[in-house]
């Protein structure tokens, strides 16, 4: 498995993809990191694929078992093979992405009409390429806790400038190469990165990303949010994500 100075080092190559050669401007690249996403592929690839802002989509499977690779190929995306890992996929489909802008999202989520209008408004100020954008977290669930989750989202986003994997991150590749990009972690790789960022570079694109319910229906609203706050004060304190994935999953 790639170290993260092997990693680095391929990020600040001069390789073509990097300098920008042959690559059209504002297009974006989306990459999506699966393991056993069959039942959510399908509809989140194709509404993608349609639209004019996408130039490609990037799935980086980590040894999918369910059929995952052959829907992701068959709706259109190109599928990178990887070790298990979400910062380990997600930095891989950095590496071989073409698009300027680079728009990295959780299989299980979708983003809301409307949309495209809003990254339009966020890539056209000059200083767009300097900070990266994340969507509000919203999820597909009608129920009273899970407005009261979103409220709680917002507020870290707003106070801490944390906005987790599951928001979406929309990044231009010179400043993801600038920070390092994704290290090869299990778990956190979206809290580093994000702490890398910092707030005055992190930004609200102003739309929503739509985040499937189940994992807060097998735990309830009470139990995964503190298990994840839990996560993340361990993380804080130096506790090593591969060991602290053992506490998540």
């Amino acid at each position: 498995m790639r170290t993260l100075q092997e990693h680095l080092n391929r990020l600040n190559s001069p390789s073509p993809r990097l300098r920008g050669e042959g690559r059209g401007g504002g297009q974006l690249s989306v990459i999506i990191p699966t393991l056993n996403e069959a039942e959510t592929l399908e509809g989140l690839v194709g509404p993608l694929r349609a639209s004019a802002m996408v130039k490609e989509v990037i799935i980086v499977d980590g040894g999918s078992s369910d059929g995952s690779v052959s829907i992701a190929s068959e709706a259109g995306a190109r599928v990178v093979a990887t070790p298990r890992g979400r910062g380990v996929q997600l930095a891989a489909g950095a590496d071989t992405a073409v698009g300027d802008w680079l728009l990295f999202l959780h299989a299980d989520c979708r983003l809301a009409p409307g949309w495209e209008t809003a990254v339009a408004a966020f890539l056209a100020p000059p200083e767009a390429a300097s900070r990266a954008g994340y969507f509000d977290f919203r999820l597909d669930d009608p129920a009273p806790a899970a407005r009261r989750l979103e409220r709680i989202v917002a507020c870290r986003c707003r106070v801490l400038a944390l906005p987790y994997g599951d928001q979406g991150l929309l990044i231009s590749r010179s400043l993801y190469c600038a920070v390092g990009g994704f290290a090869p972690l299990p778990l956190m790789e979206d809290v580093d990165l994000a702490r890398r960022l910092g707030r005055r570079r992190l930004a609200r694109i102003g739309a929503q990303c739509i985040s499937s319910p189940r994992r807060y229906h097998r735990e309830g609203y009470w139990l995964r949010p503190l298990r994840n706050l839990f996560c993340l004060s361990l993380y804080f304190i130096g506790v090593s994500p591969s060991r602290i994935i053992q506490l998540y999953d």
